[in-house]
């Protein structure tokens, strides 16, 4: 995990913006909505853009909003000092790698939280690998999965406003000879 603060990190907003512009993906990992196909997981995706955009006061029909929103995530949405980018070694398929860093990943949010610090998992800045690994000298190598921006969060900002809902565990988990581990306790 490499970490930015203060002139760094607005240094390297800036270097990602002009990465931005200048359409220079650079994606470690594919990603494509494309690849969720019709159903449960895509439906998800567009009930949680639906909830942020929705505290946000921007439309669907809005497409220039949306993408000025999206764009926030290489300023670290403005407000946290902070942000932590976690690469990984490609081992195989590296999807025991990537296990292990998102479970790290969701340890370092809890630990924020139960310092009332905030953290925000941002996946679009890993698709300007090249950029973030340029600026911050780290070697080819390492692959970055997503950034995570972290401080103080404030409560009030409409961006903050808002809970993405969780499905039942009925839809997400089988149960094999488990009587009752569902029910109501």
């Amino acid at each position: 995990m490499h970490v930015v603060s203060g002139a760094a990190r607005d240094a390297l907003s800036k270097e990602l913006l002009k990465a931005d512009e200048e359409e220079r993906f650079s994606s470690d990992f594919s990603f494509s909505y494309a690849d969720f196909g019709e159903g449960a997981y895509l439906d998800r995706a567009h009930g949680h853009a639906a909830t942020v955009y929705g505290a946000l006061g921007i439309p669907r029909s809005v497409r220039a909003a949306r993408n000025a929103h999206a764009r926030e995530n290489l300023d670290f949405h403005g407000a946290p000092p902070h942000a932590a980018f976690l690469f990984m070694p490609k081992f195989g398929d590296g999807v025991r790698g990537a296990g292990d860093i998102g479970m790290y990943a969701q340890n370092l949010l809890l630990s924020l939280t139960a310092r009332r610090l905030g953290g925000i998992p941002q996946t679009m800045l890993g698709m300007y690998a090249d950029t973030v690994r340029e600026f911050l000298d780290v070697p080819e190598d390492l692959k970055l999965l997503f950034g995570i921006s972290f401080g103080t969060a404030d409560l009030a900002a409409p961006a903050n406003s808002f809970h993405v809902g969780r499905i039942a565990l009925e839809q997400s988990v089988v149960l094999h000879d488990t009587p009752g581990i569902l029910d109501a306790q």
